[in-house]
């Protein structure tokens, strides 16, 4: 293993382990030393890859746009179809699949930090705008192939991530699945109207309980959402 893959490997163990020690304490009682003590490193080692906490929480961002890239891990056998495609991305973005992808207390966490931190709040500009700019190349695709008509896909694309921002916010205090359900498969419909998309999807979405595995803390499951294809 080369020296960059090394210190590559190096960094995404700590940041993997800051965010377990994150999502069990509360981001604001994580520190460098108790990240050490987890590891069981000295605190010295942590610093050498990361100089302040600011760099471990930017380094927790990319981590987290790393995991809901997996949403877009979509493939079609046929290549005609990417309507199919980006209707399988709107399922799973109105999901619990999509919502368990990063701890919500984490995210929002660190997303307060943009409010005093440029740094951090390019970051989260930089993930968010990453995640439109992909599904805005797949309305694209649609409209290119005639299945949509669509004046601007970034716009469109735009639009939905504010459903999904302003969903998930409000979801967090939702503790009745039913209710989680049905918001969630009202809120998936009013994306396809923007789509002007009537298809049915996979369903009404049903709000499940997590596995008891995920319920433990530092749990992360890197199999969520794995890449598929569509037939």
């Amino acid at each position: 293993m080369g020296r960059k893959s090394l210190k590559d490997t190096r960094q995404k163990e700590i940041i993997r382990m800051f965010y377990r020690v994150a999502k069990k304490e509360g981001l604001e009682n994580t520190s460098i030393a108790k990240i050490a003590a987890v590891m069981d490193i000295n605190p010295s080692l942590i610093m050498h890859y990361f100089q302040t906490r600011d760099d471990l929480i930017s380094g927790l961002i990319d981590f987290m746009l790393d995991k809901y890239q997996l949403l877009f891990g979509i493939t079609s056998k046929t290549p005609d179809k990417p309507e199919a495609v980006l209707l399988k991305v709107i399922d799973r973005l109105f999901s619990k699949e999509w919502n368990q992808l990063f701890d919500d207390g984490l995210f929002y966490s660190c997303y307060s930090l943009t409010f005093r931190n440029a740094q951090i709040r390019e970051k989260y500009k930089t993930l968010l705008d990453s995640l439109r700019q992909k599904l805005a190349a797949l309305i694209q695709d649609c409209a290119d192939a005639g299945t949509l008509h669509t004046p601007d896909a970034y716009q469109t694309a735009d639009l939905i991530f504010i459903l999904v921002d302003g969903a998930y916010y409000y979801l967090s205090l939702v503790n009745d699945k039913k209710e989680y359900g049905q918001k969630l498969d009202h809120y998936k419909q009013q994306a396809l109207q923007l789509l002007q998309l009537s298809k049915t999807l996979t369903g009404p979405v049903v709000a499940v309980s997590r596995p008891e595995s995920d319920q433990q803390p530092g749990y992360i499951d890197d199999n969520t959402l794995p890449v598929v294809g569509v037939q």
